[in-house]
């Protein structure tokens, strides 16, 4: 898949934000370049659906919308119901990329059929699915015999790069975008006062950058995507200046000193 940029914009828990702001940002962040907005039928119980549809209301050429069915909806026909549910809510005729939220009960077939009867009725461009390790993506890649699976949402920060070892490479091998969510962890981001905080302060300063400016360029650098929810539009502004330079190789190695990735496998995380 081509996106114009690495950095998009999540909206997990942007419910909880004032809604007008939460427009506002989310508008003020498409403006900036980050095209891509991911929401799910679970945030808020579709109410970050209903936000990111008044966003993109009269705007939609251009952007990359993404959606999620839970697994608790992903049979065949609950599959296809709940995108209904999703592009009403988003004021929208076809999605960009549909995802399964997560493994369920419903056998993966059975979802990956439904999810292909989605692309063929032109309900969205393509699928994929999320919170998936290597071996569960096998089998759903065995499983789609129409349509490829575009795309895998994980969990991917500083304190969390389990995927690094196995996921990404065997995503890269086989044509799968790999999109990380809370690049930035959850409510877990390095203290300035630590040795962490202090390696990615110093290496802002050298860029004129801010450490969570640092943090998604480290985590994009090859070429997996961030999808940073903000309801801020300061934090709108600083995610977008994230990407668009490079951080010289001494710096990345710092920055992999400081928050070393795992030297074994790991569960694949998740929040």
């Amino acid at each position: 898949m081509q996106w114009t940029r690495l950095i998009g914009q999540g909206t997990w828990m942007l419910e909880n934000d004032p809604e007008q702001r939460a427009v506002e940002a989310l508008r003020l962040g498409v403006e900036l370049g980050m095209t891509l907005i991911d929401t799910a039928e679970m945030y808020g119980h579709g109410r970050a659906e209903e936000i990111v549809g008044r966003a993109i209301a009269g705007r939609r050429e251009g952007l990359f919308i993404v959606s999620k069915v839970l697994p608790s909806n992903a049979s065949y026909d609950g599959t296809r119901r709940a995108c209904e549910r999703s592009l009403r809510r988003l004021g929208i005729d076809c999605l960009d990329l549909y995802l399964l939220h997560w493994p369920g009960s419903h056998p993966i077939a059975e979802t990956v059929r439904g999810l292909e009867s989605l692309v063929r009725d032109g309900m969205t461009e393509r699928i994929g699915v999320s919170n998936f390790d290597v071996e569960e993506l096998r089998a759903a890649r065995r499983a789609s015999r129409n349509v490829p699976l575009a795309c895998n949402q994980v969990l991917y920060h500083l304190g969390d790069r389990g995927i690094e070892r196995r996921l990404i490479p065997y995503c890269r091998e086989n044509g799968v975008t790999v999109m990380g969510y809370s690049p930035f962890g959850h409510r877990d981001f390095p203290k300035p006062s630590s040795q962490g905080g202090r390696v990615l302060a110093d290496v802002a300063a050298r860029h004129g950058k801010t450490p969570r400016q640092v943090v998604l360029n480290f985590l994009t650098r090859d070429g997996v995507f961030a999808i940073p929810k903000s309801g801020d539009p300061t934090h709108v502004r600083e995610n977008a200046g994230g990407e668009g330079w490079r951080l010289p190789d001494e710096d990345i190695a710092a920055v992999d000193r400081a928050f070393p990735a795992p030297d074994r496998d790991v569960p694949l995380g998740v929040i």
